[in-house]
């Protein structure tokens, strides 16, 4: 299994999620910002940072890169997409998932071991996942607050997309505590924590966030 990770100017978690991948037995491939070229990948990551330095507005500028144009192209074949952080920001303002990600409800960047509840286990991201499970991964965002209108709301949780909620309190003033969601084909996710942190419970605070990478690995053996 070959999975793409992206690389922009301002990207920080990269590494990390190269590193996800090789823990769940795939094979990380680098994709640069400027390159009209997936190098054959099943999968992409879209991963956490300050693409572009977060000018104008998270995200904003890295959703018109090349390998953008190309990632939207391939995500409406089916093919599995994760964006973390900051790549949530970038795969919202890509219009591949629906609603927004604004400032904190506090104006605080927030930066702590975050409970999640899994309300959608059956993505090609979560399926490693018991329905109602919580698990332990880290936060770090300033502009973390989901919002989305009433109608995009009603459509989320009702046609179950809502794929993490947080738990033991809203951190930053997500409408409804969502902190994932995911396409209606469930094969496009994006969160604000961060998973690719919590794969080895020896540099992490669990190794929860392993499930996503393995489900993926699930999925792309199964199709």
């Amino acid at each position: 299994m070959r999975v793409g990770v992206i690389t922009f100017p301002g990207t920080l978690d990269d590494v990390d999620a190269e590193r996800a991948v090789r823990y769940a037995d795939g094979e990380a491939v680098p994709l640069w910002h400027a390159d009209h070229d997936l190098k054959g990948v099943d999968a992409v990551i879209v991963p956490g940072g300050f693409s572009y330095g977060d000018y104008l507005r998270c995200g904003a500028i890295a959703r018109f890169a090349p390998v953008m144009q190309e990632v939207v192209e391939a995500a409406n074949k089916g093919m599995p997409v994760l964006g973390i952080c900051n790549g949530f920001q970038i795969l919202c303002e890509a219009h591949l998932l629906p609603g927004a990600l604004v400032r904190n409800s506090k104006l605080h960047f927030v930066c702590r071991d975050q409970w999640l509840t899994v309300e959608n286990n059956e993505t090609a991201w979560t399926t490693r996942y018991d329905r109602g499970a919580e698990i332990l991964v880290p936060l770090k965002s300033g502009e973390g607050g989901y919002q989305a209108d009433q109608r995009t709301l009603d459509e989320l949780e009702g046609e179950g997309r809502v794929v993490f909620r947080y738990a033991g309190g809203n951190p930053n003033g997500s409408r409804n505590g969502i902190a994932g969601i995911t396409s209606a084909n469930g094969r496009v996710v994006g969160l604000m924590p961060h998973p690719e942190h919590a794969i080895d419970a020896l540099t992490g605070p669990t190794d929860d966030g392993l499930g996503m990478f393995l489900s993926l690995v699930d999925s792309v053996v199964k199709a």
